[in-house]
C-alpha cells in the first residue's frame, strides 16, 4: 500500500460576513497517496482556495488536523516538503526567469552552482531554456505559469498544490500548462492535488474529489 502523503482529518473552517458565521469548511476529510494526482472541484466559492491553504499549512483549521507524511503540518517544513502553483502566478518582477525559480531554493539555503544547473535544467523541462534571463513582464501568460510551475518543482517537493493554475489563462494555454504539469509530476513521482473549476482538468488526475456544503464526496 503507498504511503499517505497528505492527509486531512474532518477539518473546519469558519468566517465572519459583518454579524453572521459562515461556515465554509463542515469536516472535510481528504486522504492522498504518494505519487498520487488527485483533483479538488466545486462551485465558485465553495471553500476550494480555503481548503487548498489549510492543507497547504498557510491557514490554521478551527478544527480537525493536517498531516504532512502522519505528522503535523509545519510552516517549517514547507519549503522542502511542498511546491505550489498559484492562479495568479507570484513571480517577483525584478527577477528574471532563472531568479524566480531560485526563490524556492533561497528559501532553504543560499543557491549555489548546483541550484543554479537545476533551475537551468527545469526551465528548459518546461520549454524556457531560451527564456531564462528574460523578466515577466517580457513572458507572455502561459510562459509565466511555467516559470511557477518549475518554481514549484526547484526544491524536489514531495507534494505540489496548485490552486486553479489555468485560471488567468486562455483554454488552449491552459491545456498545455496542465499537461506539463501533470507530466512533471508524473516523472518525477511527485504527489498533486489540483483544484480547478475545469472539468477537463480534472479528468486528466487519478481521481476527483467534490467540495460541496462544506464537505468532500467522491466522484
Amino acid at each position: 500500500m503507498s504511503e499517505t502523503i497528505l492527509s486531512a482529518r474532518d477539518v473546519r473552517k469558519t468566517y465572519l460576513s459583518g454579524d453572521r458565521r459562515l461556515e465554509v469548511l463542515r469536516g472535510v476529510t481528504l486522504e492522498v497517496a504518494a505519487g498520487e494526482s488527485v483533483a479538488i472541484r466545486g462551485e465558485s466559492g465553495s471553500g476550494k482556495s480555503t481548503l487548498l491553504h489549510l492543507l497547504a499549512g498557510l491557514d490554521t483549521p478551527e478544527g480537525g488536523t493536517v498531516e504532512w507524511q502522519g505528522r503535523a503540518a509545519d510552516a517549517g517544513r514547507r519549503g522542502a516538503f511542498l511546491g505550489m502553483v498559484f492562479q495568479s502566478f507570484y513571480l517577483i518582477p525584478e527577477l528574471d526567469a532563472r531568479q524566480n525559480v531560485l526563490m524556492a531554493a533561497r528559501m532553504l539555503r543560499a543557491p549555489g552552482a548546483g541550484d543554479r544547473a537545476r533551475a537551468d535544467q527545469l526551465l528548459a523541462r518546461v520549454g524556457l531554456a531560451e527564456r531564462a534571463a528574460h523578466l515577466p513582464t517580457q513572458l507572455s501568460g502561459g510562459e509565466r505559469q511555467r516559470v511557477a510551475v518549475a518554481r514549484a518543482l526547484m526544491n524536489s517537493p514531495q507534494l505540489i498544490l496548485a490552486d486553479e493554475p489555468t485560471g488567468n489563462l486562455d483554454e488552449r494555454t491552459g491545456d498545455a500548462v496542465i499537461g506539463l504539469l501533470l507530466d512533471l509530476c508524473r516523472e518525477t513521482a511527485t504527489t498533486l492535488v489540483l483544484v480547478t473549476h475545469n472539468a477537463a482538468h480534472a479528468a486528466k488526475t487519478q481521481r476527483q474529489v467534490f467540495l460541496r456544503d462544506g464537505v468532500l464526496l467522491p466522484d
